[in-house]
């Protein structure tokens, strides 16, 4: 192909966006993606097309807005499109959801994951260094478990629990995000059935290696804090900061000494092979790993960052006090957005769904930021679940997308900022209690036949 040729496709392509945009006057999901924060990245995923009434872009962004909806059908999502193209003068052609589940199904996995991928590191890129921790990127890692429609396809890639009976549960998955402490955003995040071998939080998280580069810090809970992990990351110039395995005893008498219950001391290689390593990358890890143990604030806390003088107890208290982040930031995924239990019947269908929802998340993300960066607060003081339904109402209304209506979003946004709640702890338990039902305990096609 020419020089030439790939221009005129190029300009092509851009004007079949630049059209779309000229015809849609809401601010909604669909000018995010082609502003000029991520036109480029849109552009560059964009499968080739024919001009249909559900353009790759236009589909996405009424995937984006189905998945946030309370009714989540793609009828509902269907009326909303032919409402908003009647109010803005547009020919409606007909309600039916053939197309749009087509076109759904037509959007490139590998394009809505790479969108959201994209957004996360085009914020923690151009995060202020005063949003950082010592102007370093802190990243935080969790995984968390999610549902999906009992199918057959479903079942099979993602099968129940063992401990519920057969065709009683639900399929249920095991997602592991890799989170930006200053903005909040999904860098990167892997999915796998819940249980099984090779589908642990460790074993998907070993599927994220583009997620760090030299220089960040990664903070997790005890269950990261293992000997092969950290040795990893330190090759690559990473930094780690844990809660000590249960699994290891902590003896502050050996090791040098940095100071009270703080000390340096070196973990040795374990013997055994994992089994999901070969022979020869066991062989390539050092023989052992220098770290730093300090007991504070009533935890054992495991880190490289070995200058106790640079890097003083307190501070390391103070950063992985914020490990907390990595909750309310799922639970604003799962219960906020709506993605606790996802409703596609397929699991290719089902693993688009959920890069939907990381990009819908971090395009959130990416209105608190720019809101934070005009009023000169940091975005983890902006509550997330204002910020979502400001921006539904402002779809629904019809707002412009001019600069001083822009600005005005941003600072409605910015305005509704959450509490100081240093320590907080809440119980893992409902009050409410459940309606007075019989538990369903068999299959529901053979309950029918029971009635």
């Amino acid at each position: 192909m020419s020089d030439r040729t790939a221009e005129f496709e190029l300009q092509q392509r851009r004007g079949r966006i630049q059209r779309h945009t000229q015809q849609l006057k809401t601010v909604d999901f669909f000018n995010v993606l082609t502003g000029p924060e991520l036109l480029e990245s849109t552009e560059e995923h964009l499968p080739a097309h024919r001009e249909r009434l559900y353009p790759p872009t236009v589909a996405l962004s009424m995937f984006i807005k189905q998945g946030l909806s309370a009714d989540r059908s793609c009828q509902q999502a269907v009326d909303s499109w032919a409402a908003q193209r009647a109010a803005e003068g547009l020919s409606v052609n007909s309600v039916g959801t053939g197309g749009y589940c087509q076109a759904r199904q037509r959007l490139p996995t590998q394009m809505v994951s790479a969108l959201a991928r994209q957004s996360a590191h085009l914020l923690s890129s151009q995060a202020p260094h005063q949003w950082r921790w010592r102007d370093r990127c802190v990243k935080l890692v969790d995984g968390t478990g999610i549902s999906m429609p009992d199918t057959p396809e479903n079942q099979a890639r993602y099968p129940q629990p063992s401990s519920q009976a057969a065709g009683v549960g639900f399929p249920m998955a095991r997602v592991v995000a890799v989170i930006c402490l200053s903005t909040g955003a999904v860098l990167d995040a892997a999915m796998g059935p819940l249980e099984g071998k090779g589908h642990s939080e460790l074993d998907l998280f070993r599927g994220l290696p583009e997620a760090f580069s030299g220089g960040d810090v990664m903070l997790a809970d005890a269950l990261y804090c293992n000997y092969f992990l950290i040795a990893t990351l330190m090759a690559r110039g990473v930094d780690v900061l844990f809660e000590q395995n249960g699994a290891r005893i902590t003896d502050f008498r050996q090791g040098r000494k940095l100071g009270a219950r703080d000390h340096r001391v070196c973990w040795s290689k374990p013997k055994k092979c994992p089994q999901w390593m070969t022979p020869q990358q066991f062989a390539a890890f050092p023989s052992q790993i220098s770290v730093r143990e300090l007991d504070v604030g009533g935890r054992i806390l495991v880190t490289t960052l070995l200058d106790a003088r640079k890097v003083g107890k307190k501070a390391l208290l103070g950063l992985y006090t914020q490990r907390w982040h990595v909750e309310l930031d799922l639970r604003s995924i799962k219960t906020t957005l709506g993605m606790d239990v996802l409703s596609c019947k397929t699991p290719s269908m089902v693993e688009k769904e959920l890069g939907v929802y990381l990009l819908a998340y971090n395009i959130i993300r990416l209105l608190m930021a720019q809101a934070a960066q005009q009023a000169g607060i940091l975005p983890r003081q902006i509550s997330f679940k204002h910020t979502v339904q400001l921006w539904t109402q402002w779809t629904l209304q019809g707002c412009g997308t001019s600069p001083e209506q822009r600005n005005t979003l941003l600072r409605l946004i910015a305005q509704c900022r959450v509490g100081a709640r240093p320590g907080r702890k809440e119980p893992r338990a409902r009050k409410r209690r459940p309606k007075s039902y019989d538990w369903l305990k068999v299959p529901r096609a053979q309950a029918r036949q029971q009635l």
